[in-house]
């Protein structure tokens, strides 16, 4: 199906502004999805305007770097910007609202509220990057209570995350559907991410090693290896492509993300990495089975 453009693109920069459009649309009986980026938008967040538009009448985009979420000693600063180019995308992929508010909208002074699910949070990348899941966890909520749609989409290639706002969302009782997108692939399976830019040509070349050793580890767990010795090959693997530090590579359920080994029989897997090439963090996951 072909993409309609949308040359009345509106973008607001207040939560009051948001809600009238809302309002507006609410009263004519349309419904709505809703996209939150960090903007330095590529394909892969494309994809989420296009999975939100099967689903809602009309597609709200977010753009917001929430320093909340990144530590002391991460990319805050240098984080991509390029507001204007991600406007044109979203003109032309058809998105009918963008809500870009600045850090005084978002956290005003005084502000000192957090959310957080302490217990799905644990491990993985919340170990490596601690506080970061609470920094998601507050923007997710404060955008998912601000713009109130009926379904919000996001990536499973950040697939902790992924999970930690389908939690909040069950135990806050937000009314809103949480739907995950199958992660996005560069031809040579490297997994989407605005992050990329940072590789220089070699870490480039061998960052798609990371995708082709994960299916490995998930071939030899559904051949009945041990999810510890397929992890443990895995990891040298990642090794010899280059990768270091390995921040981690496991196998989880993947509801819970209780570790392989403390799962109840039949329950999904997922496998899971993080690492590093050069000055860049890169991460992936696939489902087992």
């Amino acid at each position: 199906m072909a993409v309609s453009s949308n040359p009345d693109l509106a973008v607001v920069r207040t939560v009051r502004e948001l809600r009238e459009t809302v309002a507006g649309w609410r009263h004519a009986g349309e419904t709505i999805g809703l996209v939150p980026t960090m903007g330095a938008l590529h394909m892969a967040h494309m994809a989420l305007v296009a999975e939100a538009r099967k689903h809602a009448d009309r597609v709200i985009a977010t753009i917001f770097v929430n320093p909340t979420q990144f530590g002391p000693d991460e990319d805050f600063s240098s984080y991509p910007r390029r507001e204007a180019r991600d406007i044109e995308t979203l003109r032309a992929h058809g998105v009918d609202l963008l809500f870009a508010p600045g850090g005084d909208e978002m956290y005003p002074a005084g502000f000192e509220t957090t959310v957080n699910a302490p217990g799905i949070s644990q491990g993985l990348c919340g170990d490596r990057r601690p506080g970061h899941f609470a920094g998601v966890a507050t923007i997710v909520t404060k955008l998912l209570l601000q713009a109130l749609p009926d379904c919000a989409v996001f990536g499973e290639k950040d697939y902790q995350q992924l999970q930690v706002i389908r939690r909040l969302t069950l135990d806050l009782d937000i009314p809103v559907q949480i739907i995950g997108l199958p992660t996005v692939r560069e031809a040579d399976g490297l997994a989407v991410s605005s992050r990329n830019a940072y590789l220089g040509p070699a870490d480039r070349a061998a960052a798609p090693k990371m995708h082709a050793i994960l299916n490995d580890v998930a071939k030899q767990v559904r051949a009945g290896e041990a999810a510890a010795t397929a992890v443990a090959a895995g990891h040298e693997a990642l090794a010899a492509a280059g990768f270091s530090p390995i921040d981690y590579l496991e196998v989880r359920t993947a509801e819970t993300l209780l570790p392989a080994d403390q799962a109840p029989a039949g329950a999904p897997l997922r496998v899971l990495a993080a690492a590093w090439l050069g000055e860049t963090r890169l991460i992936d996951n696939i489902p087992v089975a």
